[in-house]
């Protein structure tokens, strides 16, 4: 037998009775709606196997490595001092952060307090045991397990997570800050099953940033789950940041649906990870809708990064537009497939997309596929990739003004990744990453 098959079955057995595990701690839990969803999802992961390179949509992202790990289910108590984190917040946003650690609600390290009593922001765990209504209604509509392994993975192992509802005609006065962290207190390699649902009612505006990290440099999975609802004329920010260790692995799907004349912003940062995959799903299910996804990342030494996007223009009159950037150093590898489908009835779209990446050494290699499918007739879309090095015109001019060859090369990488902070309009957050990422072109 092959030694993938083997490894695809040990995974699988292990997932059985790591559930199995889970399911007898979960006491009176076990009997609420939810449980029957988790059984579904470790029943279809054992269907579907870890997925391989002779996956079209793994086809230059290998797994493999990831699962030569030993594996245990993150403790979902760990001991985290408060100081511990304060370097995770932004300068004037410290007092409006979620934290979540290995993938659980924390009341002792949070510090966000909401006074208005209609907006719910906390446990999604208490949500599902109080029979939220927007939970019962949108909690695993969206991100298919049925298809998707990690999802289905994350799905059998979501005990916890965030819960965000924000009524009709509310504009959150500052942003709701996620902040995940993954701790291993053993040998084994942790896997942490973050989860998110957020639902925003209609005309209402918020800014949710999410970023990730770790407290020590061990190795450990994070495999999240993020859920996004915007109703009529909702008007949603997502800032996303990856800054675990290089030795972690981050897999991300990310669905979002959009109803008539919402709008909806991403900002996708990478920085850290050896083994990173993003998968965003945008559903712009309502006339009028917009959708416009950022992303920026950068890699070094063996890294490899994967961003894969998926539009749906599923009705007419919507507009997207998508420009990811990516900076690749030393021998890694970065991926971007994006994909744009505009349906039958979807007249009146347009839809841009374009991906851009430099590559600063001859090992470094990048996988560009943008995809269109239209199957409208009065649409304007266009889609590129382009991949190069930096301008040599733009060296010169700075070298001969005294500035020398490394910080020269800094200026550019920096002028290169700008526009996509640009896009970011929470200044905390916009300023922190600029900073975080000038520091890396530096180094």
């Amino acid at each position: 037998m092959p030694q993938r098959a083997i490894l695809d079955h040990e995974f699988i057995d292990w997932t059985k009775s790591s559930f199995q595990l889970l399911e007898n701690g979960l006491n009176g839990s076990a009997r609420l709606p939810f449980h029957g969803v988790r059984k579904a999802a470790v029943a279809q992961f054992a269907k579907l196997g870890l997925p391989t390179t002779r996956d079209e949509e793994w086809k230059y992202t290998n797994v493999l490595p990831i699962f030569k790990n030993q594996f245990a289910l993150a403790n979902q108590e760990p001991v985290v001092a408060k100081n511990a984190i304060d370097a995770f917040g932004f300068e004037g946003l410290r007092d409006k952060m979620i934290v979540l650690v290995n993938g659980r609600f924390s009341k002792e390290l949070s510090t966000l307090a909401i006074d208005d009593s209609t907006v719910k922001v906390g446990s999604l765990s208490d949500a599902i045991a109080r029979g939220e209504k927007a939970v019962q209604e949108h909690l695993s509509r969206y991100a298919d397990f049925n298809s998707e392994p990690f999802v289905a993975l994350n799905t059998a192992f979501t005990l916890d997570g965030t819960f965000i509802h924000i009524p009709d005609d509310i504009s959150m006065p500052h942003p709701i800050h996620l902040c995940h962290i993954v701790v291993a207190e053993d040998a084994a390699a942790a896997i942490a099953s973050p989860r998110t649902l957020m639902v925003v009612g209609k005309n209402s505006q918020v800014h949710l940033i999410e970023s990730y990290h770790t407290l020590e440099e061990s190795a450990h999975l994070t495999n999240a789950v993020t859920e996004v609802v915007l109703e009529q004329g909702a008007t949603v920010e997502h800032i996303k940041m990856q800054l675990e260790s290089k030795s972690a692995y981050h897999i991300a799907a990310s669905t979002v649906h959009q109803a008539e004349k919402s709008c909806f912003s991403s900002v996708n940062i990478d920085l850290g990870g050896a083994i990173v995959r993003n998968n965003l799903n945008v559903v712009l299910n309502g006339e009028n809708a917009e959708s416009h996804l950022y992303g920026f990342f950068r890699t070094t030494g063996s890294q490899l990064i994967d961003n894969h996007t998926f539009i749906d223009h599923a009705v007419p009159n919507c507009e997207s537009n998508e420009l990811y950037k990516g900076i690749l150093d030393d021998s890694s590898k970065g991926v971007f497939n994006g994909k744009v489908l505009v349906r039958q009835d979807a007249q009146k779209t347009n839809a841009f997309q374009e991906s851009k990446c430099l590559l600063l050494t001859d090992d470094a290699v990048m996988y560009a596929k943008p995809q269109l499918e239209i199957f409208a007739d009065d649409v304007k879309c266009s889609h590129g990739a382009t991949v190069g090095q930096l301008d040599e015109d733009a060296q010169f001019y700075l070298r001969s003004r005294g500035i020398g060859e490394e910080k020269a090369n800094s200026i550019l990488r920096h002028a290169f990744a700008s526009d996509i902070f640009e896009r970011i309009e929470v200044a905390e957050v916009r300023d922190m990453l600029e900073s975080l990422v000038f520091e890396h072109f530096n180094d």
